[in-house]
This record gives C-alpha cells, sequence and structure tokens, in this order.
C-alpha cells in the first residue's frame, strides 16, 4: 500500500537526511520515554485518525493497513538500531511527531487513490 511507493522512500530518504537529530545526543532525564516507544506512540496515533477518518474502510484494508505500519515499524527499527533504546529530546520527539504525520499523510493519499479507483 505505502511502503512500496515514490512517497515513503522520500519519507525514508528526508528521515535519514535528519538522523543527526538523533547521534551523540546526551539526555539529561533518563526518565524519558524511549525513541522506540515514541515512534510507536506517534504512529499509533496518526493509524487511529487514518482509520477513524475512514469509517468505510474494510476488514481486509484495515489488515493491510496494520500490515503496511509493522513493515514500518520494522524498517525504523533498523535505521534507529543502535538507538532505540535511548531516552529522546524533545527535538527528536517534535521530529518522530513530523514523521509519523507524513506517514498518515501517505495513508490518506492511497485510500483516495482507492476509493477513486473503486468510484
Amino acid at each position: 500500500m505505502v511502503t512500496d511507493t515514490e512517497g515513503y522512500i522520500h519519507i525514508i530518504e528526508y528521515l535519514t537526511e535528519h538522523l543527526n537529530l538523533f547521534e551523540n545526543i546526551v539526555v539529561t532525564n533518563k526518565s524519558a520515554d524511549t525513541v522506540m516507544h515514541v515512534i510507536e506512540i506517534e504512529l499509533s496515533e496518526q493509524i487511529i485518525s487514518v482509520c477513524g477518518q475512514n469509517v468505510g474502510l474494510s476488514f481486509s484494508q484495515r489488515n493491510t493497513i496494520i500490515r503496511e505500519v509493522d513493515a514500518i515499524v520494522y524498517d525504523l527499527g533498523e535505521i534507529f538500531s543502535g538507538i532505540v533504546d535511548n531516552p529522546t529530546t524533545e527535538a527528536q520527539r517534535r521530529f518522530i511527531k513530523e514523521f509519523a504525520t507524513l506517514i498518515k499523510n501517505l495513508f490518506d493519499n492511497e485510500i483516495n487513490i482507492l476509493r477513486t479507483k473503486n468510484s
């Protein structure tokens, strides 16, 4: 659905251009959520929003979205492999939120394309 699109490739490229936000960071708040936890929370919120805005999605389509999100989380786990358990900074949390919103926009776009084809 989205992981095989050019848009996804561009979003991953955008992420890699901003990896410096996650390098050589000293976090003083050791109780902050980890990078992977923030990714999971932000993506979950965005996907809940996608499904809530598209109540006409079939069970199969919702399952496809969930599988896609699992693939995205896997990709992010690979990209952030050395730092997934590191606590996050405020700048990192803002970036992850922005990234998750871009992923949501990809899903919105693909759902609109599906609706257009089925009309």
